[in-house]
């Protein structure tokens, strides 16, 4: 059931996808970013649908993620693209604002909504996500800053074929992508967590079961009731936030918690 659900949220959010390349960006020639923008400009400039060139400049990148990030993820990336390319040959391009900059605008903003919630659902859109994904899991930045990066070239590419000023608002609605994306994939934001409890065992054990972090453990006193505490220590991701609060509703609901951002980790924290 979790994996039926996980794979209805993926699908809806590549028939978004579809929808807002044809209706937004495509009609006013603003492309998104990465390879589905290079399949766009194919897609504009042949008689061939942008869908087939989607699927035609996947394939090799599916490859390298099959063998970098494993079996599901690839075939729900596979899911996904398949889904964005059929949606995009039966919803029609059609204008529905004059407005190139509207366009742009709410062209990015629902194209991040639906690159964060397949991103954030173990699957990708194919082309540069799988390429970010691979290089967040070597360095911890943000995967929508990191996306508008490699996607940039795209813009320069519109900006030879198509006029620059269309290209202008191709890097905006990229630049909006990125930071919806920021919104929705929060895995690159490292928390503090700080937990005092008087079920320090149970509350350790948990957190082995339940996570791939280290824990510090520290002997602690309360001032005024004297009583002794445990107090554990550890950094996880936003993500993992929600395990946590589980764990601690079930073993110690009375458990003191204190939780803060986290500037930077250095040292053994795994990425995956």
């Amino acid at each position: 059931m979790n994996y039926l659900i996980k794979l209805t949220i993926i699908v809806a959010s590549s028939i978004l996808l579809g929808f807002a390349f044809n209706i937004f960006l495509l009609p006013h020639e603003v492309l998104t970013g990465g390879v589905t923008g290079i399949a766009m400009i194919f897609g504009l400039l042949t008689p061939l649908n942008t869908g087939y060139w989607i699927v035609i400049l996947n394939i090799p990148i599916i490859i390298l993620g099959w063998m970098k990030l494993g079996k599901e993820f690839i075939i729900n990336s596979i899911i996904s693209v398949a889904v964005t390319s059929v949606s995009m040959l039966y919803i029609p391009i059609e204008m529905i604002t004059d407005d190139a900059l509207l366009s742009a605008v709410f062209g990015g903003v629902l194209t991040g909504v639906g690159i964060g919630l397949i991103i954030r659902f173990y699957s990708s859109t194919g082309g540069f996500d799988v390429v970010g994904i691979l290089l967040i899991k070597k360095w911890d930045i943000p995967l929508g800053g990191l996306i508008f990066g490699l996607n940039s070239i795209v813009v320069v590419i519109s900006g030879f074929f198509f006029a620059w000023d269309l290209a202008l608002y191709t890097m905006l609605s990229i630049y909006i992508t990125g930071i919806v994306i920021d919104r929705i994939h929060t895995r690159h934001v490292k928390l503090n967590l700080m937990v005092v409890t008087s079920r320090g065992e149970e509350v350790r054990q948990a957190f082995l079961d339940n996570l791939v972090r280290g824990v510090t453990i520290i002997d602690g006193q309360g001032a005024y009731s004297r009583e002794d505490k445990k107090v554990l220590y550890t950094v996880i991701t936003r993500y993992e936030l929600e395990v946590i609060r589980h764990v601690l509703k079930d073993i110690d609901p009375s458990a003191f918690v204190s939780i803060s951002q986290s500037m930077q980790v250095m040292g053994n924290f795994r990425r995956d």
